[in-house]
């Protein structure tokens, strides 16, 4: 059913169980990887003294980098073949690239990463078979761009190969796909339609996206477009009355690609004026349409579901709006408004068994949406449907619920979950008593979420949560050198998880040099706050332990209640600066971006922690001339910052192969699952978080 190998392995590797143990040992023991990856944070780069190029990197090192530009030390680091470096090689000692070869111990390095990094190489299955007679149809492809277009279409394909290998295999049926955080639906629509025609349960915890892909149903024509009456003057009056008069829906009001829809309530003629975001929390991301409309059978507001001891019972919280059966195939999809905290889907089985009291709600207003006779005998009648848990591209500890789904539910019987945002991933474990002597200890949120201590967290798997750290007696806070109790667990801070989200295979010389120069920018103000006085300057390396609070009387202690909230004895500030996406005038040069994110930071009612009347009083009198200054006197260290950057990006690959076999090994490890295996499922150039988790039950 799975590929040959449960992960796909690098070339180096024909055996799981030593890939496993050889990642493990190389995260675990390796300096430079645990340094680069959570023991750099970029905002320090020009506030540390010495400078964290200069204390991280070996000298023989940044002497070679010197002669070299970005472009080669990034097609070094992940495209050039090594072996012609090898010493047996002839010609191994010939100049590379008009001089001379890189340092030995930096092959060693770039070795050792490559050899543990995830093969990402797609291969469709029955490829030529499947390309011509299932592809998603033009007009199922509304909304979509070529990335979401090409996801939609092979992890689509994926599951219905995955569905009809657990028939054949003489297993149960797959009654329904249940997708987990469907937003706008465009998994659900592709598989519902034909060819697919499969029966979907879309599970959302925003009740507007819900409303929008319902209305992208509409769009693309799978579902008839409701016909509305209502009593015009008394509609009229209600809003008049409301004060929202000037919100008509005539023709000026509508919107391409939304069907005219009944508006029930004040908060929901707001919301169409909403733009378009998109949220990440710990539950996951989710793009919110620029029009959100909201039919008069609208689940109601989780926001009025009751509370029981403080906490908003599950099932209170989960509701159905209308089940939708397509026109075409006859597949259907089921909206189920949930809030997913665990894998428990009980609520959601309830909602399936339940689908054809939902017909015909009548909310009572003074409009009405006459539906069309819908084919309810299409869908499966079963008191025990059978479920695939799906998702495509699940923000942090979704995926991990997604999982326990198989676990915590009878109905569930296999699971098919590519992740992303690694960074909204919560920490299991407590903080790392190892010290990263670049990590300074006064980034409020490394302390946050290492202290989290989330049981959903990462690490997910009993293996990474025992695995002996390698123990050293110099490296080690409390200098225990007790060798029958050595220090267990994996854990990646939230700098190394945030940039085993990048994609550095993928970079290219125009958008590399465009957050390069981003980078320099946020980094050389960093530099200008801590002159002027608004950013308090580094601790010491004697007191940097990751994620720990330091001891009193260090420089980043933070002060008493009498002088403010977040502010140090010389009256700087502790709290973090949080600046943000500026639009895009700001990133013209260096002066563009200061003055923006200046304004930014001083505009009262900002976002940001720290009071904008200290910020403004702190940056009193700084000249144009005076930014010039700073980017003029750092401008020679921007290239230092890039191959900086250029090499965590790089190496934070392994962090990404722990965090997915960490969720293969906690499969693997349940006695209910028969099969678990990892495989990309997309072009890594067109999506570089192609991997898909899966695990079927006995």
């Amino acid at each position: 059913m799975g590929p040959d190998s449960p992960l796909p392995l690098p070339v180096e590797f024909d055996n799981v169980e030593a890939y496993v143990d050889s990642l493990l040992n190389f995260t675990t023991s390796s300096w430079l990887l645990q340094t680069l990856c959570g023991g750099v944070h970029i905002l320090d780069f020009y506030t540390r003294e010495p400078d964290l190029y200069s204390t991280i990197l070996p000298e023989t090192w940044r002497t070679w980098f010197k002669d070299r530009e970005v472009t080669d030390i990034l097609d070094l680091l992940m495209r050039e073949d090594l072996r012609k470096f090898e010493a047996e090689t002839e010609g191994s000692n010939a100049p590379w690239r008009g001089g001379c070869q890189p340092p030995q111990d930096l092959l060693q390095y770039i070795k050792d990463v490559r050899k543990h990094l995830l093969g990402r190489d797609f291969t469709p299955r029955n490829a030529e078979a499947n390309r011509s007679s299932k592809s998603i149809a033009r007009h199922i492809a509304i909304g979509m761009k070529v990335k979401k277009v090409h996801e939609v279409n092979h992890f689509a394909r994926y599951v219905d190969n995955l569905t009809t290998d657990i028939a054949a295999r003489g297993k149960r049926e797959i009654t329904h796909l249940v997708d987990f955080g469907s937003g706008q639906n465009y998994l659900g629509r592709a598989l519902a339609a034909p060819p697919y025609s499969k029966h979907m349960v879309a599970v959302e915890s925003k009740q507007h996206n819900i409303e929008g892909a319902k209305n992208m149903d509409v769009q693309a024509k799978l579902v008839p477009k409701p016909l509305v009456m209502r009593n015009k003057k008394e509609y009229r009056a209600r809003l008049e009355k409301e004060g929202l008069k000037r919100i008509g829906l005539g023709k000026k009001r509508r919107t391409k690609g939304f069907a005219p829809t009944e508006f029930d309530n004040v908060s929901s003629l707001k919301e169409e004026e909403a733009e378009s975001t998109k949220s990440c929390d710990e539950n996951g991301c989710s793009t919110s349409p620029a029009i959100t409309p909201v039919s008069s059978t609208a689940a109601p507001s989780l926001d009025s579901a009751p509370q029981q001891n403080g906490q908003t019972d599950p099932k209170a919280r989960t509701s159905t709006t209308t089940l939708q059966i397509y026109t075409e195939g006859h597949g259907s999809v089921q909206y189920v408004e949930h809030i997913i905290k665990d894998g428990d889907l009980s609520p959601v089985v309830d909602q399936i068994l339940d689908a054809s009291k939902v017909e015909g709600t009548d909310t009572g207003s003074t409009s009405k949406i006459v539906d069309e006779p819908t084919q309810l005998d299409t869908v499966p009648k079963t008191a025990e449907p059978n479920l695939m848990v799906i998702s495509l591209h699940s923000c942090g500890n979704l995926v991990h619920h997604g999982l326990r789904s198989l676990l915590l539910n009878p109905a569930v019987s296999a699971v098919a979950m590519v992740g992303c945002c690694y960074n909204l991933v919560t920490e299991r474990l407590g903080p790392p008593t190892f010290k990263l002597p670049t990590l300074r200890s006064n980034h409020p949120r490394l302390t946050s979420t290492s202290n989290a201590f989330d049981p959903n967290g990462f690490p997910m798997s009993e293996h990474m949560t025992q695995y002996p750290l390698p123990h050293n007696s110099t490296e080690w806070s409390n200098g225990s050198t007790n060798q029958l109790d050595p220090p267990r667990g994996i854990r990646l801070n939230i700098t190394a998880r945030m940039m085993a989200v990048q994609a550095p295979f993928n970079w290219g010389q125009a958008d590399s040099e465009l957050f390069f120069t981003r980078h320099f920018y946020r980094a050389l103000l960093q530099r200008m706050f801590l002159d002027r006085g608004v950013v308090s300057a580094p601790v010491t390396d004697d007191a940097l332990v990751d994620g720990a609070v330091p001891a009193s009387g260090t420089t980043s202690k933070i002060a008493s209640a009498s002088r403010g909230p977040g502010l140090s004895s010389n009256g700087t500030n502790n709290n973090p600066l949080t600046i943000g996406t500026l639009r895009k005038f700001a990133y013209k040069d260096f002066l563009s971006y200061t003055r923006a994110a200046i304004a930014k930071l001083t505009t009262p009612n900002s976002f940001c922690e720290v009071d904008p009347v200290f910020i403004k009083g702190k940056l009193e009198g700084l000249t144009d001339d005076d930014i010039l200054g700073y980017e003029e006197a750092y401008w020679e260290k921007k290239k230092e910052l890039a191959i900086m950057w250029s090499l965590m990006a790089f190496s934070a690959g392994v962090v990404e192969a722990v965090i997915v076999m960490d969720r293969w090994l906690w499969l693997r490890e349940q006695e209910e699952v028969e099969e678990a295996w990892v495989e990309p499922v997309f072009e890594y150039g067109l999506s570089p978080r192609n991997l898909v988790v899966v695990g079927i039950k006995k």
